[in-house]
């Protein structure tokens, strides 16, 4: 006799597959999206203001360009702000492997693609989350094009946010499909990650909101990304190439939220010690978000990185 459990195993993985069969189809980008060649990747990016000094926004995991949607503005007033979304997340194309050595790449091609990188358009980069190793590893490959870095809550290390999940390992298919797309429609869950990250000075999610965070995994190939970048960890870069960055002669900065509770409260010392950098800048009462609810303190902060590069030699 086929026992109890086998037979409501056998129930779950059939209405699993009826459920990713009624919901295979897939959303389409927003309209209006702009797109460069970058390296080998289709890149969308978004630009704010049209003259000054250049600064180029990577975001972290799980993020896309529009997440700088309150910083890039006010930045935008001194500065040509560049902000593009980074292949597995977001609108650009989907093409692994997803490592930094390849994010990497997608970043210096899309300066290229902008005309960065030349003399008097080195632009300073901010690195948000894991694209503080992005960052960092651009400046290690090519240090003549950058003007300086700044990692924003991020230490640029692959164990900054912990292993991989053990989930990785116990959710396979069809149930983690199913898993997926039964979270991404409901708004509280939604709504409760991006509080937990934001924190309270965070402006609630109405429903474009949620829909920006939303969307992005519900484009053609978000999926299978996803898989693979979770089964390969937060990108980073090993302890002993982000110690490097201290030896290269641009300016640097680190910015944390006060209460991130991503990484330990010695993080931001220690990364600012490891690179070379001043002491840190701590915003007080920030989460891991802090270019979305303290937009003005972290433009503050840039604005005095991009100061100390014009006063250096």
């Amino acid at each position: 006799m086929v026992s109890v459990s086998a037979f409501a195993l056998a129930v779950v993985t059939m209405a699993s597959l009826v459920f990713n069969a009624f919901t295979a189809g897939r959303a389409a980008p927003p309209e209006g999206l702009r797109y460069v060649q970058a390296a080998d990747i289709r890149t969308r990016y978004r630009t704010w203001g049209t003259s000054g000094s250049p600064v180029v926004l990577v975001h972290g995991a799980f993020e896309q360009a529009d997440t700088w949607a309150r910083l890039a503005p006010l930045l935008a007033r001194d500065h040509r702000v560049y902000a593009l979304d980074l292949t597995g997340d977001g609108y650009s194309e989907r093409r692994g492997p997803y490592t930094v050595d390849h994010l990497t790449r997608q970043l210096l091609g899309f300066l290229d693609a902008v005309h960065l990188g030349g003399p008097g358009e080195r632009p300073l980069l901010v690195g948000h989350s894991s694209g503080a190793a992005v960052v960092a590893e651009a400046a290690l490959r090519a240090p003549g094009r950058i003007g300086s870095v700044m990692l924003l809550d991020g230490d640029a290390l692959d164990t900054g946010a912990g292993p991989p999940s053990a989930a990785k390992y116990l959710l396979v298919d069809p149930y983690r499909t199913s898993l997926l797309r039964l979270g991404l429609g409901v708004d509280r869950l939604i709504r409760s990650f991006y509080d937990a990250q934001c924190g309270p000075a965070c402006p609630p999610l109405d429903a474009a909101g949620l829909d920006e965070w939303r969307r992005p995994l519900r484009v053609p190939g978000a999926e299978a990304a996803l898989w693979n970048m979770l089964g390969q960890g937060v990108p980073g870069l090993p302890v002993g190439q982000v110690a490097r960055l201290a030896g290269v002669r641009i300016p640097k900065s680190v910015v944390f939220g006060a209460e991130d509770d991503v990484f330990s409260e010695q993080t931001p010392r220690q990364t600012a010690r490891r690179i070379g950098a001043p002491p840190p800048t701590l915003i007080p009462r920030a989460r891991h978000l802090t270019m979305i609810s303290h937009p003005r303190q972290v433009a503050a902060a840039v604005e005095a990185l991009a100061d100390t590069r014009a006063a250096a030699p």
